[in-house]
């Protein structure tokens, strides 16, 4: 794939009012709901995520129309990127859900979390971006807050298969990590929500397919399924990677990653809100780990679109 800081006249990002840094953490808290919401449903992993992303899909294709009108059809390279972050997209859902029950969420929360470093790892060896010595001096301080929020020190590896576990709670790392970097990637060049609904076309027919081969999807789920389902579209694939999609190209990658990690402290806080969970001491301690590291690796300079020189804006 091309380096994007040798053309950085030809990117396009969708500006919103509350600026990059503010949507991203509004997306991040938004994504934070569809844990309880699918919690709520009882649907399996091949049913939550298949519908979440079918109910969203004529809403998406309305906010889509206006754009596509505008500006046209994305580039053939927009579209394969959409493609394939959506299908990666649908395979971290399903593979996070089986490893829960293998190896417990503590540990698969922790390993999937690992997008912290794998994207911007990612932009440095694609996109030549710069990784500043900010974020990797508070880097260790935000492992252990996701490992401390996850409750792996309390409760350690648990579950019906460990070793199995394990191997599929790092896929769906790798799988969230590309679909991340290429979300981020796919928006550069405008046409950012026409693209998104690509993304979500994509998963949906991943989901599905992979949820029957899996043996993990409902055709006729009920209809108190389908109402928290239709919650999960709303808060998650409308509102909040919608907004994640439009941010994150306007961000360097480390400060997006960075603020994603509110998605595991927002599900703390409202499953001891909602669903009458007690997080730990532990649990409340990475919360306000994770709060404070973030707030220090993003705050001091203003959040800008990546690119340019040595990962600067252009």
């Amino acid at each position: 794939m091309a380096r994007t800081d040798v053309a950085p006249q030809r990117r396009r990002t969708v500006r919103v009012p509350m600026g990059p840094g503010w949507g991203q953490a509004a997306g991040a808290l938004s994504l934070s709901l569809s844990p309880v919401f699918i919690e709520l449903s009882g649907a399996d992993a091949g049913t939550a995520s298949a519908y979440r992303c079918l109910f969203a899909l004529p809403v998406l294709v309305l906010l889509a129309l206006p754009e596509y009108r505008r500006d046209g059809p994305p580039p053939r390279r927009q579209v394969l990127y959409a493609l394939a972050g959506g299908a990666l997209f649908a395979v971290d859902a399903l593979l996070w859900a089986r490893a829960i029950t293998e190896v417990g969420a503590g540990l698969s929360t922790v390993l999937v979390n690992v997008q912290v470093v794998l994207v911007p790892l990612l932009a440095w060896a694609v996109d030549r971006e710069r990784v500043p010595r900010r974020f990797l001096l508070w880097l260790p301080a935000m492992v252990v807050g996701v490992v401390l929020t996850g409750g792996l020190v309390e409760h350690g590896a648990s579950g019906s298969d460990p070793t199995a576990g394990t191997v599929h709670a790092i896929l769906a790392a790798l799988s969230y990590s590309g679909f991340l970097f290429l979300l981020r990637r796919g928006g550069f060049d405008g046409h950012v929500r026409t693209t998104y609904t690509v993304v979500i076309l994509s998963a949906t027919v991943v989901s599905a397919l992979g949820g029957a081969a899996w043996g993990a999807l409902d055709l006729t789920p009920s209809w108190h399924t389908l109402g928290w389902l239709a919650l999960v579209a709303l808060s998650s694939q409308i509102v909040g990677w919608l907004l994640v999609a439009l941010n994150s190209p306007r961000l360097p990658s480390h400060t997006g990653a960075v603020l994603l990690l509110l998605t595991p402290v927002g599900a703390v806080l409202l499953g001891a809100w909602t669903l009458g969970e007690r997080p730990t001491a532990a649990q409340w301690a990475g919360c306000a780990l994770i709060l404070v590291s973030a707030y220090a690796t993003v705050a001091g300079r203003r959040a800008r679109p990546a690119g340019g020189r040595s990962g600067k804006p252009p």
